[in-house]
């Protein structure tokens, strides 16, 4: 696709990029954090990479193995 555009194009598009970048909102970290740490500590247990999968759930357990003789 960016084969197909002159370098005007391309600059301008990267123009709009970074426009809708700036007027994205931001919110300080000191008020993120506290929420990302409660938003893990009540979803923790059906977290499967803390608690684990069980391996009659498990899609990838080896179905069967290879015996060398």
């Amino acid at each position: 696709m960016a084969r197909d555009m002159t370098d005007k194009d391309i600059l301008k598009m990267e123009l709009e990029q970074l426009q809708n970048e700036v007027s994205t909102p931001r919110t300080a970290i000191s008020i993120t954090a506290p929420e990302l740490i409660a938003n893990i500590e009540a979803h923790s247990a059906e977290d499967p990479l803390i608690k684990g999968v069980p391996e009659d759930k498990n899609p990838f357990k080896e179905k069967g193995g290879c015996i060398v003789t």
